[in-house]
């Protein structure tokens, strides 16, 4: 076993005194160590019950005959860092989660993992760190939220709330309507109850293979969410006792292979997942040291018919709705009936591959889930759309498009989310603009805020179809309208995005793919002779250190090793 090197031998007399000290006794160090990596913290809503969650794993495990070693990562809630500078942090705490795994499971040579995840960037934070890692690992999340209610039985969620600011701002409701949505809309424990980018992400890990189906779904808080804890447990200690080839095939990257980021996408395109999972799915990717990149997306998309709509996109769906319809496996089995090349067959970390785990699933609600013959789209909820102002790239959520497809109009541009919230509420933005946020990519911001405030401030107040909104920031899951972020490359490296004037006629064609200034190659000539991006001054030391070594979205916005 790894953990071998820290507990065998004579010269591992004082290693094995040290973990004396924790309650280990003689029997123990003949059993396999397990990391159990917990991101619990009482701000997040999805995590402040995740320290219970961990007692019962670890009894669990020990019931299973292996050793559990409790440790924790940090985390930031996206909504509640939301709107101010707070969210400068968010991004960038996908790197700290991703080296605190890696740096406890190196550091100690731990066997294998189970790992508690749920929100905002600690889903992928810890996949990348289990990556490095390279041990068998299980992932079982916190669980989704319940949905929240109206008096009037109203279905409502978080979204509901960040749109009800700008009903209100709006006069479209009172104060007192805005506090019943604000008492109501996160009812209990669990990652936000729709497709936002907890959700995607605790979804995607069913279609690569490293979590257990029904991870993305089962309701947080319920039996059967403690039931899913046990198994996960229980089966890392399978793996963990396993004789050494059965460990080396239940290795994070044989799981988390090129077949399983590909498979992660399809299933993304086929649920109108979070914008955010481009981002996270191309970080990780990077990781495994998988050939894919952003180009490699629309190919996907175009295979994908578009079967299951979640809120933001449908407001009354949840993901306790797709869990009572089929839930993942069903979404999955339905998409192979398109084509066998749409999802790749692919071990997973139960033992079983891909196929054999769908291959009796099926649709309990058509209403819910749709058929391949009733799809909401013929093609994925994702898009890239290319051409001058995002020549590496940028990222639309289609499934969350409100208006038409195509749109062209002009420009608005703001220097900052800030100057964005500010001009939307003075009337600044008006029907056929194109509201430009600049100056808020992983470099510029830094950190890539998302632009959950603005885009909810133009849906409450009544613009969603009228105006369109691009940014070298990024969205929320929670985001709906024709919102194209990830503009890369970003303005705070010469992208066209900063030369922008008030204006500028801005072309889009989520069909074509297509993201255009109406500008000559003369007149861009022109402004870039005399542009010098701008670089906004930072007093964090550690956001400093992200700002010098961050690429862009293009490339998951990873930190250069080099």
């Amino acid at each position: 076993m790894r953990s071998d090197e820290i507990k065998k031998g004579y010269n591992r007399a004082p290693h094995r005194s040290l973990l004396r000290a924790t309650g280990l006794k003689d029997e123990d160090f003949d059993k396999p160590f397990i990391g159990v990596a917990n991101s619990f913290i009482e701000l997040i809503p999805g995590h402040y019950f995740l320290n219970k969650v961990a007692e019962v794993i670890k009894d669990e495990i020990r019931a299973n005959g292996c050793v559990p070693f409790e440790f924790n990562t940090i985390g930031v809630d996206d909504g509640i860092a939301m709107g101010h500078d707070g969210m400068l942090y968010s991004l960038p705490s996908r790197e700290i989660i991703a080296n605190s795994i890696e740096t406890v499971m190196n550091a100690h040579k731990l066997d294998a993992m189970i790992a508690i995840p749920n929100c905002d960037k600690i889903v992928p934070g810890m996949i990348m760190g289990a990556l490095r890692v390279d041990v068998p690992t299980v992932f079982v999340s916190g669980g989704p939220m319940a949905a929240g209610h109206m008096n009037d039985g109203t279905p409502i969620d978080l979204a509901t709330v960040f749109e009800g600011v700008g009903e209100f701002e709006a006069g479209e409701i009172n104060e007192e309507t805005l506090t019943e949505m604000e008492c109501n809309a996160c009812p209990s424990g669990g990652s936000c109850s729709g497709m936002f980018t907890a959700n995607s992400m605790n979804t995607l890990m069913e279609a690569m293979g490293i979590a257990l189906p029904g991870n993305g779904t089962i309701v947080a808080l319920t039996p059967e969410r403690t039931e899913l804890y046990k198994k996960a447990a229980r089966r890392i200690c399978e793996i963990a006792k396993s004789d050494a080839p059965e460990r080396e095939k239940m290795r994070m990257r044989n799981i988390l292979n090129e077949h399983a980021v590909r498979n992660a996408f399809a299933v993304d395109m086929a649920m109108g997942g979070s914008s955010n999972t481009v981002l996270h799915m191309l970080a990780i990717a990077n990781e495994a040291e998988v050939d894919f990149n952003l180009k490699d997306i629309n190919a996907i998309s175009k295979k994908v018919s578009h079967i299951a709509k979640i809120s933001p996109s449908l407001t009354t769906v949840h993901m306790e709705d797709i869990n009572k319809a089929g839930g993942v496996s069903a979404v999955m089995h339905e998409m192979k009936k398109r084509g066998d090349d749409i999802l790749i067959d692919n071990p997973t970390i139960m033992g079983d591959t891909l196929y054999e785990r769908i291959q009796d699933a099926k649709i309990l609600d058509t209403d819910i889930i749709h058929t391949i013959d009733n799809p909401y789209s013929k093609v994925g909820g994702l898009a890239i759309l290319y051409g001058n102002l995002a020549e590496q790239g940028a990222v639309i959520k289609t499934a969350g498009i409100t208006g038409d497809r195509a749109f062209t109009g002009t420009a608005v541009c703001f220097d900052s989310q800030d100057e964005a919230i500010e001009g939307i509420l003075s009337g600044k933005v008006e029907a056929g603009n194109v509201v430009v946020i600049r100056y808020e990519g992983p470099r510029g911001g830094p950190g890539m805020q998302e632009m959950l405030s603005p885009t909810s401030l133009i849906m409450g107040m009544g613009l969603g179809d009228k105006v369109a909104l691009i940014t070298d920031g990024r969205f929320s899951g929670a985001t709906r309208g024709a919102s194209i972020g990830h503009v890369s490359p970003e303005a705070a490296e010469g992208g066209l995005i900063g030369l922008l004037k008030d204006g500028d006629e801005i072309h889009l064609d989520v069909d074509r793919y297509i993201l255009q200034a109406n500008l000559s190659e003369e007149e861009i000539k022109k402004r870039r002779e005399n542009f010098t991006p701008l670089v906004k001054p930072l007093k964090s030391r550690w956001l400093r250190q992200y700002r010098a070594l961050v690429t862009n979205a293009s490339n998951g916005a990873v930190l250069e090793t080099e």
